[in-house]
């Protein structure tokens, strides 16, 4: 009989004399959690991945201060945006002429002209009618308009657009237009017409107004702003613009009193309109003059997204995916991943056991220090003076928990890359490149704005979307970048796209353990 070379003797899958465990999922579980708490390094990974993350994103807000000074070195009123019915920052500024709606009733205008001032109006220069709770910014309001380049348009409550039955961009109403705005108890429904005859509903929207609101016309016109993407930033210009609309045919069923006009949001500090804004009626063609907005305020000048303060998570990242490749690579390094094996041959269940400890106690510690960091960096920024955009509480506890979700799915990632490779420093390499460097090029602008958001679609690093706070509002022309805390793809989208090549992994990974023998 033939003795069987060393080389082939070591090439040969391990094989254990001693009975196969028999023991369940639950005790493999429990193993591998035992195993987990008893090696000190380990847990001090834990406590580093929390001290990194909360340290940048502290150090980061310290260095971010917002000042204003006015003549010889006294304060100035710092603009702080209004906030909306539903909680979030909002612009409301604009001209508003107006009178009184006690109860149920009906205003009917023809817009027979939109201009803007010594050019073609801006895209989302409104001009239009309106019923508004009353006259301070952020009240409830429902409006049917026509804009500047995205035809007749319904909005109300800031956040709430739907176009007209010719709102296309593509081939938008211009002046003249007919509009009207009904109030039926809480219902308030917004109609164009082409020639004040045929009517076609625009829009309808039930909000619980108070008993006599503001009804009438109104313009407003965004500032005209151009953004210059450079090497590791961003440059943004913005000049205020003006709309001129003329209303003529102007009649008003309910209303009560004379016709007033009132810059809503242009005595509170802010920018607001400028000092020419007005209207005036001759010969029953009212012609108003406004500037601002209405409509929901994007990261910016005047504000920052709430998940600035986890800007340190990506530090956090890197230590939690080092130790969720560790956690299957040292035992291979170490050779201790034949006795696991031996005592356990279930090898799918034993990555499945190994999994859902790095992924629970990770997810654990990365709700304990979302949260810490999220409110204790976030009062110093606020400290500061930095305006930190107001959201949902809701939306508070989604990117709180989001945020831990993504360092857990991660480490998970890492593990199951560590199980292909064997190797904790290829592993931590190929995780990082895919979940963290996407990212920081996009964050720091180091990349074309197309370029980035390519990658930030692709590559593990989508999973960065489930921070955002703010959507992309298509009623509000802004930089909408990874740099102003804005991703391509949605929050959830974003987090599945990570998920994705996190499955992909583990499925390879469980492949590969079976097939392969337990030699590092």
């Amino acid at each position: 009989m033939t003795r069987p070379s060393d080389e082939a003797m070591l090439d040969a899958p391990f094989r254990s004399a001693a009975p196969a465990g028999r023991a369940g999922f639950g005790a493999l579980l429990k193993s591998e959690w035992t195993k987990f708490r008893t090696v000190r390094g380990w847990l001090v990974a834990l406590l580093v991945a929390g001290l990194v993350t909360f340290a940048v994103g502290a150090l980061s807000a310290t260095g971010s201060k917002r000042e204003c000074a006015g003549p010889d070195g006294q304060p100035c009123a710092v603009h702080i945006p209004p906030v909306g019915p539903n909680g979030q920052s909002v612009t409301d500024r604009f001209t508003f002429v107006h009178q009184d709606l006690p109860g149920d009733g009906t205003v009917t205008a023809r817009v027979s002209s939109l201009t803007g001032d010594g050019a073609a109006p801006e895209p989302w220069a409104k001009a239009g009618l309106i019923v508004k709770a009353d006259l301070t910014e952020g009240s409830r309001y429902a409006a049917v308009m026509l804009t500047g380049g995205h035809g007749v348009r319904w909005q109300y409550d800031f956040t709430a657009d739907a176009a007209g039955t010719t709102g296309d961009a593509a081939a938008p109403s211009t002046a003249p237009r007919w509009l009207r705005l009904t109030r039926s108890g809480d219902t308030i429904a917004g109609y164009d017409s082409a020639d004040g005859v045929s009517w076609n509903a625009v829009g309808t929207a039930t909000i619980p107004f108070p008993g006599t609101v503001q009804i009438g016309m109104f313009v407003t016109s965004p500032d005209h702003t151009v953004t210059v993407q450079r090497f590791g930033g961003t440059e943004t210009n913005s000049e205020a613009s003006q709309a001129i609309a003329a209303f003529d045919n102007v009649a008003v069923n309910g209303g009560a009193g004379d016709w007033a006009d009132t810059q809503v949001g242009g005595d509170d500090g802010g920018p607001g309109p400028t000092p020419n804004a007005g209207f005036t009626e001759a010969n029953g063609t009212f012609t108003i003059t406004g500037s601002g907005d209405i409509a929901p305020a994007v990261a910016g000048p005047e504000g920052n997204t709430v998940e600035r303060s986890l800007a340190g998570v990506f530090a956090g990242l890197i230590v939690v995916m080092v130790l969720g490749s560790v956690f299957i690579t040292s035992e291979y390094r170490r050779g201790l991943i034949r006795t696991t094996l031996a005592a356990r041959p279930q090898r799918g269940q034993l990555l499945a056991a190994k999994a859902l400890v790095i992924g629970v106690v990770t997810f654990v510690v990365g709700v304990i220090t979302s949260a810490l960091t999220f409110w204790i960096v976030g009062a110093i920024r606020r400290a500061n003076g930095v305006n930190v955009m107001p959201v949902s509480w809701q939306t508070d506890l989604r990117v709180i928990a989001g945020t831990a979700a993504l360092l857990a799915v991660s480490s998970v990632f890492a593990l199951a890359v560590g199980t292909l490779l064997r190797r904790a420093v290829g592993a931590v390499t190929i995780t990082v490149v895919l979940v963290v460097l996407p990212y920081v090029l996009a964050v720091a602008s180091v990349l074309p704005s197309g370029a980035a958001q390519w990658l930030l679609r692709v590559t593990p690093a989508a999973g960065f979307a489930i921070q955002q706070s703010t959507p992309v509002y298509q009623q509000v022309d802004a930089t909408y970048l990874p740099s102003s805390g804005y991703f391509p793809l949605s929050p959830l989208g974003g987090f599945a796209v990570l998920c994705g090549w996190t499955a992909l992994a583990l499925a390879l990974a469980a492949v590969s353990l079976r097939r392969r023998d337990a030699a590092a």
